[in-house]
């Protein structure tokens, strides 16, 4: 198989854990595109958090895509076009508000390019560090937000957070998109919103097939995409769970593994055409 698009996550799957691209696997993506090949991110973070790596990848020039908020917008980085855009509206938020009340569990969400908490927390902080967006600490959650916004997270330790998932995903069956991002975020977008829901949106006027797509990721709001690419692909450092479910499993974020698949699955097979 000829690939023409690899889809990358990027926490802990094309970042290192210090944030930052390896040169082997840079220049790999380099490569990659400079064979025709669509290179398109693909994360839970905010637009804003994401698009220094779409610029230190030159996705611009190649003219790809960034796939934002678990996929609920769709970026054309070449013209900065909003391509696709699904929002939950304030009514909704703020009843999840309630049901992260209810389960003793923060919550936040992004509005006016920051991130809006009512308490501050170890795990906002976090997403700050990951997205470049400050924290605004709010009096009345509900009063600030008025407008829809694109997704809201519930934040807590992991174990008491998987605990919330089972629920508030058996309770928001046929409303919502209820998954984990990371062990310590909760991520609600609007029904039928996913990175796979996104991703085959994107490839159908381009001629691109899912057989003809590498998907890359680590975690559970990776699987749609992982499973709907002809490859998918889990990284070592990915749980047992994912790696169960994807066709082939790489090296960890810390050693290369997105340059790993794109060495194997694409140059290599560039070269031989």
């Amino acid at each position: 198989m000829k690939y023409k698009m690899i889809v990358l996550d990027l926490d802990d799957t094309l970042l290192r854990d210090d944030q930052t691209i390896s040169k082997r696997t840079k220049d790999a993506l380099l490569l990659a595109q400079e064979a025709g090949v669509k290179v398109v991110l693909a994360s839970g973070r905010p637009t804003f958090g994401m698009r220094w790596v779409a610029k230190e990848l030159k996705l611009d020039q190649y003219g790809s895509y960034i796939l934002s908020f678990n996929g609920s917008k769709i970026i054309d980085c070449k013209t900065n076009e909003e391509k696709y855009s699904r929002t939950l509206s304030a009514e909704t938020v703020h009843r999840l508000y309630d049901l992260s009340k209810r389960e003793e569990v923060g919550i936040l969400t992004y509005a006016d390019d920051a991130i809006v908490v009512e308490e501050p927390s170890e795990f906002a902080s976090i997403e700050s560090e990951l997205t470049g967006l400050p924290v605004k600490v709010v009096p009345n959650f509900k009063e600030v937000i008025q407008e829809p916004v694109v997704k809201a997270l519930m934040l807590k330790e992991a174990g008491r957070l998987v605990e919330v998932e089972k629920k508030l995903q058996a309770e928001l069956d046929g409303e919502l998109s209820v998954m984990r991002s990371k062990p310590f975020f909760l991520e609600f977008t609007q029904l039928g919103v996913t990175k796979g829901a996104s991703l085959d949106y994107l490839i159908k006027p381009m001629g691109i097939k899912a057989e003809e797509i590498i998907a890359i990721g680590d975690s559970y709001n990776d699987l749609t995409m992982i499973e709907f690419a002809g490859l998918g692909v889990a990284m070592g450092n990915a749980p047992g769970d994912i790696k169960e479910k994807a066709d082939f499993v790489t090296a960890s974020n810390m050693e290369d593994g997105v340059a790993e698949v794109v060495d194997e699955f694409v140059l290599n097979r560039v070269s031989r055409v």
